[in-house]
């Protein structure tokens, strides 16, 4: 755990209301980006990552530094996203928003995208960058936690498996799987 982490939880603990700015401030993003790409609606999400951060300040005392402060952070929020979808799913809950329905800066430009100068390669990026959305939406909650988790926010197999709470050989396998699922469905769409 870096200093400024160990600080920020000293003051976190400490019931520091700057501290929660300041937690919200720093991590809003990361949270927002893993938590929206797991759920796949945008007002569910922004929900969602309010509860994950008055989570993290109420249990703020259970953090024992273990891990890192962002692996526990990271273990919230998924487990909140996940608890999300099964509570929308015995709903029936289908009206999922559009990506490019969230507000600009919401959401951490793209790798897909964000590099890429050419019009039309830009656009080719957002029409992936779609694909790969909805292909996100059509794997079990477990593989999509896992996939967003490394290839989005490129946490470590050995942190993922600290918040998903599996050993990292099974992250791996199902990291696989996920992969594969996700490169069959983008194929199904691109060729069709």
């Amino acid at each position: 755990m870096s200093r400024k982490e160990r600080k920020l939880v000293r003051r976190l603990r400490a019931r520091d209301e700057d501290a929660f700015t300041e937690l919200v401030r720093t991590y809003q993003h990361k949270v927002f980006n893993v938590v929206y790409r797991i759920v796949g609606d945008r007002q569910e999400a922004e929900d969602v990552s309010q509860e994950v951060f008055v989570a993290i300040f109420k249990h703020i005392d259970g953090f024992r530094g273990d891990a890192k402060f962002t692996t526990w952070m990271f273990r919230i929020a998924t487990n909140h996203a996940r608890n999300r979808i099964k509570y929308l799913s015995r709903r029936s809950h289908k009206n999922h928003q559009n990506y490019e329905d969230t507000p600009d800066g919401a959401m951490d430009d793209s790798p897909l995208t964000s590099h890429v100068a050419d019009p039309h390669d830009r656009a080719v990026g957002k029409e992936l960058e779609e694909i790969i959305r909805d292909g996100l939406s059509f794997l079990s909650e477990e593989h999509r936690t896992i996939i967003v988790l490394r290839d989005v926010e490129g946490i470590s197999y050995a942190e993922i498996a600290e918040i998903v709470e599996l050993p990292e050989g099974t992250v791996k396998s199902r990291l696989f799987r996920a992969r594969v699922a996700l490169k069959d469905y983008v194929e199904s769409r691109y060729n069709s």
